[in-house]
């Protein structure tokens, strides 16, 4: 489970009522139903009339996504992919047949399949690429829900300090109650603003960049795809998937290959 979200969300709400206790101001303000009506139901109705059907039906998918740690492991795909490419060069390319079944990665197999297939490089290289913008295509759509949500949530707040000053103002007889309403009605902006700018945006941020993770393991992947069929030498083919990698996983990879070479 990523429990960064989670401690996000609390961090954020430890921030807004440890800063309220600070300036004197009662958490219990907070209990606003017209507040949470306005903010929390008014976006759920704009990302309605957003979004189409399809597209709203991926939203508890979204949340899943957003607090599990799915575990991509690039370094151990690169030590995969050379160990195939080993064994095609040593014993030839249709080898690769008898452990094609035994391959995790579906995006890898698939790749794989298409090789001894016959597809050509050209080909294969457009198909999986193909592969690979589709899916950056849905992970933008599911990103955009919550940045759109993010840009409705603060103005519904503004609305729903509108409607609150309303109903203040009109009745200016007793001025404890009017200080209360006034105070109430602002209730609103805090929470789209509270929802856009700490859960809202940050979401969608958190599903692009998550994304792009896996955007960047499967182009590796495909560049792997592209020298195992042209039969290049398994250093080569390590040494270009290695440069996807962040600095502190090169490092770790090359003193692992060091460690290799000297057990060797």
């Amino acid at each position: 489970m990523d429990y960064t979200v989670v401690i996000g969300v609390i961090i954020g709400l430890i921030a807004v009522l440890g800063g309220m206790a600070a300036k004197g101001t009662s958490p219990a303000v907070l209990i606003n139903p017209a507040a949470f009506l306005i903010i929390i139901v008014g976006t759920v109705a704009a990302i309605c009339n957003a979004f189409p059907k399809d597209e709203l039906k991926r939203i508890p998918a979204l949340f899943k996504i957003l607090v599990t740690d799915k575990k991509i492991d690039p370094v151990a795909t690169i030590d995969k992919m050379v160990e195939l490419s080993k064994q095609s060069r040593r014993d030839g390319l249709l080898s690769l047949q008898t452990v094609i079944d035994e391959l995790e990665d579906p995006y890898l197999k698939k790749g794989m399949e298409l090789i001894l297939d016959g597809t050509d490089e050209q080909a294969l290289r457009d198909y999986m690429e193909t592969e690979i913008d589709m899916m950056e295509e849905r992970h933008r759509a599911g990103a955009l829900i919550f940045s759109q949500a993010g840009s409705y949530a603060p103005t519904l707040g503004v609305l729903g300090a509108v409607v609150g000053l309303i109903g203040a103002l009109g009745d200016l007889q007793d001025m404890e109650k009017l200080g209360y309403s006034i105070a109430a009605a602002f209730v609103a902006t805090l929470l789209g603003i509270f929802t856009g700018y700490v859960l809202w945006h940050p979401f969608a941020n958190k599903l692009r960049r998550k994304s792009q993770e896996e955007v960047t393991v499967k182009t590796m992947i495909l560049e792997g795809l592209i020298h195992i069929q042209r039969g290049s030498n398994p250093t080569l083919l390590r040494d270009k998937m290695t440069a996807f990698l962040p600095p502190y996983l090169r490092s770790q990879m090359i003193e692992e290959n060091r460690e290799e070479t000297v057990d060797g």
